[in-house]
C-alpha cells in the first residue's frame, strides 16, 4: 500500500511522465502507472466526440480528487500492458466508486463497452 499526498499534473503529450494523469483512469506515481482496477472511464481518443468530451471531464476529475487529500493505493497486480493495477481510496471511499456515482466511468464488467 502506497499513502500518498503528491500533487499530480495532467501528463504531458509526449516525453517524461514522472507523476501526473493520463485518463479518468489511469495515473503515474513516480513512474508507477496505476490503472484504477474497478473502473473503466471513456478514452480521450474515442470513437465519438460524446467519449472525448466523457473523457476529458474524467481525467480532470481523476485529477481534482487525487490532489484534495491524501489517497491510498492498494495493488492487485498488473494488467497486460503491464500497469498497476489497483484500488484507489480517500476519505471518502473508493475514487473509482466515486467517478462511478458522477457518471464519469463505469464498474469495470471484464471488458470494454461503447461510450458513443
Amino acid at each position: 500500500m502506497l499513502f500518498a499526498a503528491i500533487a499530480l499534473t495532467l501528463c504531458p503529450p509526449t516525453g517524461v511522465r514522472i507523476t501526473c494523469v493520463h485518463d479518468g483512469d489511469t495515473f503515474i506515481v513516480e513512474r508507477e502507472r496505476i490503472r484504477i482496477a474497478d473502473i473503466d472511464a471513456p478514452e480521450l481518443n474515442g470513437k465519438c466526440s460524446l467519449e472525448t468530451a466523457r473523457a476529458r471531464k474524467a481525467r480532470d476529475r481523476l485529477l481534482t480528487l487525487l490532489n484534495a487529500a491524501p489517497y491510498k493505493i492498494y495493488r492487485q497486480g498488473k494488467d497486460r500492458y503491464g500497469r498497476t493495477l489497483a484500488i484507489v481510496t480517500n476519505d471518502g471511499g473508493s475514487i473509482g466508486d466515486q467517478l462511478v456515482a458522477e457518471g464519469l466511468a463505469r464498474t469495470w464488467a471484464g471488458r470494454r463497452e461503447s461510450w458513443c
